[in-house]
Formats: structure tokens, C-alpha cells, sequence
């Protein structure tokens, strides 16, 4: 190995063992890993730029704007008395449900977007009965990281699929005569969602015979909730505003193709339109609407610094050769074994996008697995969706593989007032990743390997 893959590869262990253990914050740690990694030689500072997609950042900043402004319209507070009437009062129950529902919406909608959107709704019931949010907080964005790769839509690796193959959107259902993404990550997920209402249930007994009895309809807020937290009736103008920019972006960028314009383009473009319309209606309709400077300073900034460097200390390793060093590596075994090949690839990619994020290495396996397959008689689907399923349900190990998860813990840690251990983190996300590896591991070969295996 180069003297350059060595640096890039201990510099990114370093970096990532820092993020996930949090002995700093997990922001510095990651961009002292790119400072590093530029002074290393291993990139520029300017192909450290360019390594983050800025594309992504555009989509992240402005649909935040978008979920933000929605956090004050007092529709998530009505939600949440909904979800839980529908719960019957069960904390457990409603805890599921809400993860559950995140999940299904994380198929159109981006997971960092979904968990933005859910914590307000469980931040109003936790202060009611009085529960911490990290585990149930951790559980949405658990949830909304699972679903991304069951149709074209919710994430970036089935685009990249579509790319790389011509996948269209139905072939996400029912592909070559048998049930693909969307039925086989739904199976996997309606079963992972039940093993952890157990756990939410043996956790949230003593409150469920009082949330039982309780007016959901109208809990008061908890003498303990400040000022700046507390529950406000519904706008219904400002909602449907709200609600109605957030429809119209999510069609402006369905429409991406029409338009030739970037989706970050689109993106900013729909967060543009709804602060202009609130900047001219608020008065004009006496809305109750924080300003921008208010909300700007309650955007999770330091997420998308996050993001940023965590797309630059890949974009190094991936310009060092490693990523494309250990698809090498994978090829001889794929070429021995569909079984064998399938096999390696799913558990060797679960733990490596456990610490990386994704979408780069996901990206680099598709071509290769594109390429071998143009070159022998081998089946590459069985190749792809063992690679998308592994890299979606491995990256929810840690914050560095999802960062919807880093989004999640903050806001957790900022609404109980603590902060989250890497153990108590592991002690989630650990049951969370095994579980619906190993179930989609056994659907994956009896559905997709066995019946193409020699």
C-alpha cells in the first residue's frame, strides 16, 4: 500500500473513531480529519471542496428551512394528540407507530428531512409524561435510514442503481419474475419495528395505565417546559402554507427531469418561495411567524458542517484508491461463487458503511458489479440489491454512516439536557443493525440468490 493510502486510511480511522466515541465534538473531529488529510497530502484543499456535494447540502439546507417553519405552525402538536388518540394512550404504542410512519415517508422524502419533521411530534408527548427522547428519538431516525432504498425515490443509492442498470420505478417492486426492494425491506422492517415495541413496551409500562386515562386531546404542558418549548394552537394559514410549499418542492423535484435543473436548485427555489410569501403575508394576515434571523439560528448547522467533511474524508479515501482497492479485492470470490460473492459483499460492505458514508462506495461496488457481469455469465442483480440492502441497513451502526442519526442524537441531547454515550448509542443502533441484517440477509438468499446460484 502507497505511503498516500496508509495516511488516508489511518487519518480517516482516527477522524471516525473520534465522531463515533464522541470524545469531541463530533463535528470538529471530522473536519480536523480533512484538515489532516489535506496536510497529509492525501487531497488538495481544493479537491476537498469539491468532494462534497453541494448539490446535497442545497437540498439539506433548504427543505430544513421548509421543516423548520413547520415545527412552528402548530401542526405537529396537533399530530401528535392524533397519533397518540390512535394509540389509545399507549406510550409504547405510539412510539412505534410514530417510527413505523417515519420509515414508510423516508421512502419519498429525504431520512435527515423525516427526523425534522417527527421530533417535534415527540418532543410534545415526551414533555407530557415526562420520558427522555434519546431512545425514542434514535428509534425515528433508526426507522426513516431503513426504508431510503425501497423505491426510486427516497435515497441516493437506488438513483444511482437506476443510473448504473435502467431500473425503473416498478422494478423496485417485482423484478425478473420475483419480489425485490420494496417488498423484501418492507417484510424485513415490519419485523425489525415489532421486535423493538417489546422494548418500548417493557420500557414504557408504568406509563402506559396513565397515558390510558389521559385527555390526548388536550395534554397541558408540563410546568417544567419552558417558554421558548411550549405547545401553540394550530395556524391553520401558516400550516397551509407551510404544508403547501413542502407538496409543491417535493413535485418541483419529481419534475427534475423536465426542467433540466439541479434538485438543490429546485430545492432552494421552493424554501425561497415560502419565506417570501410568510415575509409578505404575516403582516398582511396578522400570522404569528418567527423571522428569518429566528429561524435561520435554529437550523442544525452544525449537521451540515457534518455532512460536509464527511463527503470530503471520503472523497479522499475514494482519491486515495481505496474504496476501489477493496471492490478488487470482492471480485475473485464473485466470480468463484454467487453464493460465496453474495455473501462477502453483504457483510463485508455492512460494517464498512457502518463508519463510511455510502453513497461513494456504493457507487464504486454498482460499476464493478456492472462490468463483471458484462464480462461473464453471472447474474448481477442478485450483486446489486445485496449491496443497496446491505449498504442502506449496515449504515445505521453510527453516526458517521447516517448522519440523520448525528441530526437525531443533537436534537435528543438538546431537548433532555444530556448528553449520549457511544455505549448507550450502540445499545440502539446495535440490536436495531443485527436484526434487520441477519432477517434481510436470509430473504435477500432465498428470494434473489439461491434460485440464480450454479
Amino acid at each position: 500500500m502507497a505511503s498516500v493510502q496508509v495516511a488516508a486510511v489511518a487519518t480517516f480511522l482516527v477522524a471516525i473513531a473520534l465522531v463515533v466515541t464522541r470524545v469531541i465534538n463530533s463535528v470538529v473531529a471530522a473536519l480536523l480529519g480533512v484538515v489532516a488529510m489535506v496536510l497529509a497530502g492525501v487531497m488538495s484543499d481544493l479537491q476537498a471542496f469539491g468532494f462534497i456535494d453541494w448539490n446535497v447540502i442545497a437540498i439539506l439546507v433548504s427543505v430544513w428551512i421548509i421543516a423548520t417553519y413547520f415545527g412552528k405552525t402548530g401542526i405537529p402538536e396537533f399530530l401528535a394528540a392524533k397519533v397518540l388518540a390512535f394509540s389509545r394512550g399507549n406510550v409504547a404504542v405510539f412510539v412505534t407507530l410514530l417510527g413505523t410512519l417515519s420509515g414508510f415517508i423516508s421512502m419519498f422524502v429525504d431520512n435527515v428531512v423525516v427526523v425534522l419533521m417527527m421530533a417535534p411530534v415527540l418532543f410534545h408527548i415526551a414533555r407530557q409524561f415526562k420520558f427522555k427522547t434519546f431512545g425514542p428519538l434514535l428509534f425515528v431516525g433508526l426507522c426513516a435510514n431503513f426504508m431510503g432504498t425501497a423505491l426510486l425515490l427516497g435515497d441516493l443509492p437506488p438513483q444511482m442503481l437506476h443510473s448504473v442498470s435502467g431500473i425503473e420505478f416498478g422494478g423496485f417492486v417485482w423484478h425478473s419474475g420475483r419480489p425485490s426492494s420494496f417488498i423484501i425491506l418492507t417484510i424485513t422492517y415490519l419485523i425489525v419495528v415489532a421486535i423493538f415495541y417489546r422494548r418500548f413496551r417493557r420500557q414504557y409500562a408504568g406509563r402506559a395505565e396513565a397515558a390510558a386515562t389521559a385527555d390526548v386531546g388536550a395534554l397541558p404542558v408540563s410546568e417544567s417546559t419552558s417558554e421558548e418549548t411550549e405547545s401553540q394552537p394550530m395556524d391553520k394559514r401558516f400550516g397551509l402554507l407551510v404544508c403547501g410549499a413542502f407538496a409543491g418542492t417535493i413535485v418541483l423535484m419529481s419534475l427534475r427531469h423536465l426542467t433540466g435543473y439541479r434538485l438543490g436548485f429546485l430545492a432552494l427555489v421552493g424554501a425561497v418561495a415560502l419565506m417570501l410569501m410568510l415575509e409578505v403575508l404575516r403582516k398582511l394576515w396578522h400570522l404569528n411567524v418567527p423571522s428569518l434571523e429566528e429561524l435561520l439560528a435554529e437550523l442544525q448547522w452544525d449537521a451540515i458542517f457534518f455532512y460536509a467533511a464527511l463527503f470530503a474524508l471520503v472523497g479522499g479515501l475514494e482519491h486515495a484508491g481505496i474504496i476501489k482497492a477493496i471492490a478488487d479485492a470482492l471480485v475473485p470470490y464473485l466470480h468463484q461463487s454467487l453464493l460465496l460473492g453474495t455473501t462477502l459483499l453483504y457483510w463485508v460492505t455492512a460494517p464498512i458503511v457502518g463508519i463510511v458514508e455510502h453513497d461513494a462506495y456504493i457507487l464504486t461496488m454498482l460499476y464493478v458489479i456492472r462490468d463483471l457481469a458484462a464480462t461473464t455469465q453471472l447474474n448481477p442483480w442478485p450483486l446489486y440489491w445485496a449491496l443497496l440492502w446491505a449498504g442502506t441497513l449496515g449504515s445505521n451502526l453510527t453516526v458517521a454512516g447516517a448522519p440523520a442519526l448525528f441530526v437525531a442524537v443533537n436534537m435528543a441531547e438538546k431537548e433532555d439536557g444530556r448528553k449520549v454515550d457511544f455505549k448507550e448509542f450502540l445499545g440502539w443502533s446495535g440490536p436495531f443493525v443485527l436484526s434487520s441484517l441477519a432477517i434481510c440477509f436470509v430473504l435477500a438468499v432465498v428470494v434473489w440468490v439461491l434460485p440464480f446460484a450454479k
